[in-house]
């Protein structure tokens, strides 16, 4: 067995037992509230960092104004609740026309 193969067999037993934790020590372990309300802070900023970084840059450097204006689009009409495949057409359209019309 190679190093590969080894790794991502570790890889998999620690996310199966991730996974576990959760439903074996549910009940058992009381968290604060203070904590739980710090626990979904921190998950919204993350997901708020990921969607940042992914709109605004590309390969270390600025990505244009084509893809934040079509992840605005997305976000705008996701507000509204438009259909997911409207959502996702609607901004891969926006930022198709602008590259288009050469804006980068």
């Amino acid at each position: 067995m190679n190093a590969t193969v080894a790794m991502i067999l570790a890889l998999a037993v620690g996310t199966y037992a991730l996974r576990l934790v959760g439903p074996v020590l549910h009940g058992r372990v009381e968290l604060p509230p203070r904590v739980q309300e710090l626990l979904s802070a921190g998950a919204v900023v993350l997901l708020v960092a990921l969607l940042a970084t992914g709109a605004l840059t590309e390969g270390g450097g600025f990505a244009g104004l084509a893809r934040p204006a079509g992840v605005l689009v997305g976000a705008v009409l996701a507000w509204r609740r438009a259909p997911f495949v409207v959502v996702v057409l609607g901004a891969a359209a926006v930022t198709a026309v602008l590259r288009a019309a050469g804006v980068a």
